[in-house]
C-alpha cells in the first residue's frame, strides 16, 4: 500500500514493489517505488510522462532525501 507525505507542497509517494505510478499519482507528484536494483525515483510529468534519474538508490531513505530535495528545488522557483 503506497504512503504520501507532502515535502515543500510536493507530494511525495512511496509505492510498493509492482504498484502503478500513474494510477496512484498525480501531475508534479515524486514517486518512490522499489526495484530489483534499488529504489527508484520518478517525477510524474503534467501528461502522466514519467523522468526519472538513471541509477536507483541503495535504500528507501535515500530515495527519500533525495525526493526531499527535488521538491525543495521545485519550490524554490528555480
Amino acid at each position: 500500500m503506497s504512503t504520501t507525505i507532502l515535502h515543500r507542497r510536493t507530494r511525495i509517494v512511496t509505492l510498493d514493489p509492482g504498484e502503478d505510478i500513474a494510477a496512484l499519482c498525480r501531475p508534479d507528484d515524486i514517486a518512490i517505488r522499489p526495484e530489483a536494483d534499488g529504489w527508484s525515483v520518478w517525477f510524474v510529468g503534467d501528461d502522466g510522462a514519467l523522468d526519472g534519474y538513471d541509477e536507483p538508490y541503495p535504500s528507501q531513505k535515500e530515495a527519500l532525501w533525495a525526493a526531499k530535495a527535488a521538491a525543495e528545488f521545485a519550490s524554490s522557483g528555480e
